[in-house]
């Protein structure tokens, strides 16, 4: 008689060599919370170990659910035996407690008859895997349910923004099917949270401590806390970063963790977009669709002709780094500037104060108009001349050359350019004396950069960008929800996210 088991939200792919580490892990897992493992027996350096380890597992842990898998080498999996091997091989897995079992659709389509006994014991998942890119999603199901299974999983690899959507919309399309859908990779890995949304059966996470066994997976702790995936509904809203590199920020710890506090149904994703294809993550954004997002480099200039309004001071900072949607409309603001001015207003009185900039990017461009406006005498240095002086035009500050810096002093510096940031943490701008008082540092990720070290070894007064980042990051929460940011929360969050436990000094 076939066992169907209700499915877990997370499945745990472990894909282990040894089959001791394969059951550890799976052991530590359970004692993490989760309860739905899928052992990779294709991983071990002897497969047909795998039944004894999910024996083994089971007799330990028995309330658990164990998704066998055994994927052949030729479908992307380690397995270098025959269909007849594989089938065998799942079905003592079966017989050893497993309650399901994963066979591709090659494998399936080429023995269909062989599938009987997994189809009766277990739980049989038919699956498909594309790992260069992502097809049309329709043929691909049609292509599955001639093989008759309890579910069907769908997995492609995402090249652009808008294949997360191509793959969610299936499972949207039909509700009736139980499907398993995804995309692999860093820019698929809003579809491995959203599928819980668009009501797919389960997502796949990677073991903490280990290596996934797909592109994309994140630990399953993380999928559990910080995205509650067990708790994602269809009314959940959909926020984000854009932003490429985008794995570095510490954006969702931060948003997510403001979500929970303020008990709001939503959840805040990182979308991986390259510069040239930001068209493409719009036409996302609007079928998700998302709600509200933060814009970061490569973005904050560009994003802008993307929208329906910008609010004024934004649009003469020619950078955005907020946006929301509201009443059919995509609206943009400027958040920097209240990430600049309120911890820098902490040290000194703005105006009349005289302030160096180094940088021509967004958040520069954020700093340099907004002290502007507050009377503040600006200077800019950048490392091109041409785009730093038109920028000095623009707002009204002085321009200098690096150069032409010697001999000048000013009460504060803001320092807005990549150098220092994690993995460059050995650049500083500075190699000798800092020419500020205080020493702005808008680079948040390491926590102390070296500028910022090297101004506290002259006894400047620092700022780091922690400061900042969580400024903009309370006024964007505020924005989208209406609700008052949880500020102590937030910097929390921030300082698990980056490592680092000493308070913000500024």
């Amino acid at each position: 008689m076939s066992h169907r088991p209700q499915f877990p939200r997370i499945a745990i792919a472990l894909g282990f060599e040894e089959p001791n580490s394969l059951v550890e892990h799976a052991v530590a897992e359970v004692e993490s919370g989760g309860r739905f493992l899928e052992f990779r027996l294709d991983f071990l350096r002897d497969p047909r170990q795998g039944p004894e380890a999910i024996r083994t597992f089971l007799a330990q842990c028995p309330d658990c659910l164990v998704l066998a898998t055994c994927r052949r080498h030729q479908n992307g999996g380690r397995f270098d035996g025959s269909t007849a091997d594989q089938i065998r091989l799942l079905e003592a897995a079966v017989a050893a407690g497993a309650q399901a079992a994963d066979v591709e659709i090659e494998t399936a389509e080429f023995a269909p008859a062989s599938l009987e006994r997994l189809r009766l014991e277990s739980t049989l998942i038919i699956s498909y895997h594309n790992f260069s890119g992502t097809p049309a999603m329709e043929p691909v199901l049609r292509r599955l349910q001639k093989i008759p299974a309890a579910a069907y999983k769908i997995v492609t690899t995402a090249r652009k923004p808008s294949d997360n959507y191509r793959v969610l919309a299936l499972a949207r399309a039909h509700p009736r099917v139980p499907l398993i859908v995804m995309a692999m990779g860093e820019m698929g890995f809003p579809s491995r949270v959203a599928a819980l949304i668009y009501g797919g059966l389960y997502t796949y996470a990677a073991p903490s401590g280990a290596a996934g066994t797909a592109a994309g997976q994140v630990a399953a702790h993380l999928l559990r806390t910080l995205y509650r995936v067990e708790r994602l509904s269809r009314e959940t809203r959909i926020y984000g970063v854009i932003a490429d590199p985008v794995a570095h920020s510490i954006s969702p710890a931060v948003h997510n963790r403001a979500f929970q506090a303020r008990r709001i149904d939503a959840v805040y994703l990182p979308f991986l977009v390259p510069a040239h294809q930001l068209r493409d993550y719009f036409h996302l954004a609007e079928l998700l669709p998302v709600t509200g997002m933060s814009v970061t480099i490569p973005h904050k200039r560009r994003v802008i002709r993307y929208l329906d309004v910008v609010e004024p001071l934004a649009r003469r900072i020619g950078a955005v780094n907020t946006v929301w949607r509201k009443a059919g409309k995509w609206r943009g603001t400027n958040t920097d500037v209240d990430g600049v001015l309120v911890p820098l207003a902490r040290h000194l009185k703005l105006a009349r104060s005289s302030v160096l900039v180094i940088g021509t990017g967004g958040a520069a461009r954020a700093a340099a108009f907004a002290l502007v406006d507050k009377g503040a005498q600006v200077t800019i240095v950048g490392r091109s001349p041409e785009r730093t002086r038109a920028l000095a035009k623009a707002c009204g500050a002085r321009f200098l050359t690096r150069e032409e810096l010697a001999g000048h002093h000013f009460d504060a510096l803001i320092h807005a350019t990549p150098l220092g940031m994690y993995p460059r943490t050995g650049e500083c701008f500075f190699e000798g004396e800092i020419p500020a008082e205080v020493v702005f540092d808008m680079v948040y990720n390491p926590a102390e950069t070296l500028l910022l070290r090297r101004a506290r070894e002259q006894r400047k007064r620092v700022i780091p960008g922690l400061a900042m980042f969580l400024e903009q990051a309370a006024r964007q929460f505020e924005i989208w929800t209406g609700c008052e940011a949880p500020r102590s929360t937030m910097e929390r969050a921030a300082r698990e996210a980056l490592g680092h436990a000493h308070p913000i000094i500024g």
